[in-house]
């Protein structure tokens, strides 16, 4: 799978956040072979736990895994420092992040770190929190933890 294929399932998750009433962020986490481990999107306000991001919903959904080395996170945003600091915690070797524009999270700090970082600045993750932040900007403001 190329990443493209991999931003794909990330996006479809989204979407289907979006449809569902919630923050369109998606993600999925994949094995050093490309195999998907786990899909997820954040679930903040369709479950009511503000721990549940995308990146976080991917990973519960992996299941319990011996290591993560070589394995790469997907997700259409770039990572809040909490979900930057569980690739770190686990040892995920690479992010391939959709946008960074509307929000630039911890993965500056994840590559200094050595992790492998992409950016593919990829137009409909970039059109989907737009969107979403100019609709519900108190939401977008609860979910990165700031005032606005």
């Amino acid at each position: 799978m190329d990443a493209a294929d991999m931003l794909e399932v990330a996006r479809e998750e989204a979407r289907a956040g979006r449809a569902e009433g919630g923050i369109p962020i998606g993600a999925a986490l994949f094995g050093p072979d490309g195999e998907l481990w786990g899909r997820g999107r954040n679930r903040r306000v369709q479950d009511g736990d503000p721990s549940m991001h995308g990146e976080t919903s991917a990973f519960r959904n992996a299941g319990r895994r011996r290591g993560y080395r070589g394995s790469t996170m997907v997700t259409t945003l770039s990572p809040c420092w909490y979900c930057s600091g569980l690739v770190r915690q686990f040892g995920i070797s690479r992010v391939l992040i959709g946008e960074a524009t509307t929000f630039s999270g911890g993965h500056d700090w994840l590559a200094e770190h050595g992790v492998e970082i992409t950016i593919m600045d990829d137009p409909e993750c970039v059109a989907m929190m737009n969107a979403f932040i100019a609709e519900h900007p108190e939401l977008w403001f609860e979910d990165i933890g700031t005032d606005g």
